[in-house]
């Protein structure tokens, strides 16, 4: 994703913050400037708002941490002005995998809140908190403001709305009774429906609530058609899917061959041979990229990508789909017994996929 910063890594996982994260602390500043609040209340707001974020991380981390224990891997954790990211290497499937990984974000919030509780005291009167909470951050209710965040923060995850949290927590629990494709259609129609209550309440109070509301119901629909997807491709394997046919182009020809071979043919995709052997993908992203640079008359072996992606046949489809679609230029090389025997990419797939939807239909 561009825009992003690098933070650091934690347990082998990359942080990242989105650069609108910045915009927001220059937001805050700005705001309470203009609201009359003292330089040094304004830095009590910036260092709450920062604070909160590595809750965030927090919770985020908790979700990656349980699901490392269903060896699970957590790609990186991307923090944004609406709250975090958790790229899990693929989703639990199991339901009660998925509800454990699911609950684990809110249970980290509770745990921050309630060791956070041992160090204030929560007026009673309604009356004498509301008038520390409408103070604006400072010394005396810091802590106080940030036991109120947390708790809030795991009660709105805890919202059935697809895919948060609480969504997912759904989900999981129609899935010990439902098929997982079905258990996401009501999940994901259910989140929507909150998220449009979200966007109306947003309209009339907060716009935060507009936005995700908007970001709930795209992520939904994305999330059910995902699943959707990779239901069709059950029982299938690599095997059935295989491109045979594929086009060779040596090493040591030029970009110019590649390019006379994409005119006179439908082929978009070469595997370079050197001595009989496979040394590289070259795709139609990588000759315009080299044509641009270094002209028709680079050489292939310049251009080429040295990554090589080796499947065997027998792979089930939905167990690949999403590293094939995670970089669409991605080609796997398909083997039978040691041997290459095709190729497999995202063209292929897809197109597999849409036949077998209309046959379904």
């Amino acid at each position: 994703m561009k825009g992003l910063l690098r933070l650091g890594t934690i347990a082998g996982i990359g942080i990242f913050m989105h650069w609108t994260f910045v915009l927001l602390i220059a937001f805050i500043a700005v705001v309470n400037y203009k609201n009359g609040q003292s330089p040094v209340q304004i830095a009590w707001s910036i260092l709450f708002i920062l604070c909160v974020f590595v809750t965030v991380l927090l919770h985020e981390l908790g979700h990656a941490l349980v699901a490392k224990k269903y060896n699970i891997n957590t790609k990186s954790i991307t923090l944004l002005p609406i709250g975090g990211i958790a790229r899990l290497e693929r989703l639990p499937e199991k339901p009660t995998e998925e509800l454990v990984v699911a609950i684990a974000g809110p249970i980290v919030n509770l745990i921050l809140a309630a060791i956070t509780k041992f160090f204030i005291l929560i007026p009673q009167d309604s009356e004498e908190l509301l008038a520390q909470l409408v103070s604006g951050i400072n010394a005396q209710n810091f802590f106080l403001n940030f036991y109120i965040v947390n708790i809030t923060l795991a009660v709105f995850n805890l919202i059935p709305a697809f895919p948060m949290d609480g969504g997912r927590i759904l989900r999981a629990l129609l899935s010990f009774k439902l098929d997982r494709n079905e258990a996401t259609i009501i999940a994901a129609r259910i989140g929507q429906f909150i998220a449009v209550c979200f966007i109306l309440i947003g309209i009339l109070s907060n716009p935060l609530l507009i936005l995700i509301g908007f970001f709930v119901v795209f992520a939904a629909q994305i999330e059910a058609e995902s699943v959707n997807f990779k239901n069709l491709l059950k029982g299938y394997t690599v095997g059935d899917v295989v491109m045979k046919e594929y086009q060779t182009i040596g090493a040591e020809e030029k970009i110019k061959k590649a390019i006379a071979i994409i005119l006179n043919s439908e082929h978009k995709k070469f595997l370079v041979k050197q001595n009989d052997d496979v040394v590289g993908i070259l795709t139609k992203k990588q000759i315009i990229k080299a044509l641009s640079e270094k002209g028709d008359e680079e050489y292939i072996y310049n251009a080429m990508d040295r990554n090589l992606f080796y499947i065997d046949k027998s792979v089930p489809l939905e167990k690949i789909i999403d590293r094939v679609y995670e970089d669409k230029s991605t080609v796997l090389l398909v083997t039978e017994n040691n041997r290459l025997i095709g190729i497999l990419d995202t063209d292929i797939l897809s197109e597999f996929v849409l036949i077998n939807s209309i046959k379904a239909k």
